[in-house]
């Protein structure tokens, strides 16, 4: 046998014997998963009928997965099933993770931050409360906030990871999600958690915590938010739209705002606007967790493959929705921090910075900070330390004051001539 037939045997016998037992790994992992997710769904089923109130505790246990308790320096982890409410006033359950300080709580309740995550997936496992990896995005922060004394409680969002549809992109219904989740742990007695609050936010969560600035008194007005911060916000929606419908992102977000923006407009035309191809994959890629659904979207991309066919700010339906959900500059008796990096090819950097020079513009009582050489995986846990100090010294009764007029590090397209 000649020596290159050999070698190609070889070489290909070593590809199938990887592939095997790379088929192998990812099927026994996805088993393990599916196992846990299995082994947790008696928690997240709800109470039929439902408790009628909002902030109504369901039930709490230990954060643990296959029986290993999740640990935070300085505190201990719950997860929690509370009652939330959709935008139509219906009542629904979300999940949510709580962390609670070892320290003794002072007179008067703990401090409370409502961390709202970023982009995770529709699908069961994507809950952060019902996966081993869901607070990567609050490492060094949390432990943090767990030294000063306050309790984190950081809600998954009705839908996901619970019965219905999680409405993504949603800001009625995020925001009430969030305000629920605070009002629940004030609930729940081993918390101690006073009525005083903030809310911080990444990307998704960015723009969940910009819009409690806005509509969080008028849901929970017994509660006193102090301030929102957000990491790489999707704020400025028809800018990101504009920029980011005909690349991969489409494809990972384009899925999930279908389905949510679908099931508040149903009239909301698809032929048209979504490829043949992005309408028959938009709930399977919906329900993947975000890593599949972006290394897919980014081969999709990589092939010439689009989610959209045009740019739905090109359609009238889809621009007043992108509109609708787009937040307005936050008056200046709310204190808010926004959090940007510069190498972010998600949230594009361009987009918040024009929000830095309208919202300033505004009288928004707005901190910029600027992360250089940041993408947005980094931004939440790279803003954290820094969202702490300034959380700290609000809580502590010192006033606000903007810092908002400092250099835009990145062009803005006025000043690129487009």
């Amino acid at each position: 046998m000649k020596a290159g037939r050999v070698i190609g045997i070889l070489l290909l016998a070593a590809l199938v014997t990887g592939v095997v037992f790379g088929v192998a790994s990812v099927m026994g992992q996805r088993t393990k998963a599916q196992d846990l997710q299995a082994s947790l769904d008696p928690f997240y089923t709800p109470p039929s009928p439902l408790p009628t109130d909002p902030g109504t505790v369901i039930r709490v246990e230990p954060l643990t997965f296959d029986d290993s308790m999740f640990t935070v320096e300085g505190g201990t982890a719950y997860r929690m099933l509370y009652v939330s409410a959709r935008p139509d006033g219906t009542t629904a359950a979300s999940g949510a993770m709580v962390f609670v300080p070892d320290v003794p709580a002072p007179e008067g309740g703990r401090k409370v931050v409502a961390w709202a995550h970023g982009t995770v997936g529709m699908g069961v496992a994507c809950a952060p409360s019902r996966n081993p990896n869901g607070t990567e995005d609050m490492a060094g922060w949390l432990e943090q906030m767990m030294s000063l004394g306050w309790v984190v409680v950081a809600t998954d969002y009705v839908g996901l990871g619970t019965p219905g549809v999680e409405l993504y992109l949603v800001a009625e219904a995020e925001v009430s999600d969030v305000v629920n989740s605070v009002r629940a742990i004030r609930n729940w007695g081993e918390a101690d958690a006073g009525s005083s609050y903030a809310v911080y936010g990444h990307s998704q969560g960015g723009h969940t915590s910009l819009w409690a600035g806005h509509l969080a008194e008028q849901i929970a007005p017994e509660l006193d938010l102090i301030a929102v911060a957000a990491a790489a916000p999707a704020a400025e929606l028809p800018e990101i739209v504009g920029a980011q419908w005909d690349t991969a992102v489409g494809w990972v977000i384009g899925p999930e705002a279908t389905i949510a923006w679908s099931a508040m407009n149903p009239d909301l035309p698809i032929e048209g606007v979504i490829t043949g191809a992005g309408i028959d994959n938009t709930e399977r890629l919906a329900d993947e967790c975000i890593a599949p659904a972006a290394l897919e979207g980014l081969l999709r991309d990589g092939l010439g493959g689009q989610y959209y066919t045009i740019d739905p700010m090109d359609s009238p339906p889809w621009a007043n929705v992108v509109r609708e959900q787009t937040p307005d500059p936050l008056p200046a008796d709310m204190p808010v921090m926004v959090a940007q990096g510069t190498a972010d090819q998600v949230v594009l950097a361009w987009p918040n910075a024009l929000l830095q020079k309208e919202w300033c513009a505004a009288g928004s009582t707005l901190t910029m900070l600027w992360m250089g050489e940041i993408d947005h995986l980094a931004a939440a846990k790279t803003a954290g330390p820094q969202v702490v100090t300034w959380l700290s010294e609000l809580f502590d009764g010192k006033p606000a004051t903007a810092a908002c007029n400092g250099p835009i590090p990145v062009p803005l397209p006025s000043d690129t001539g487009q």
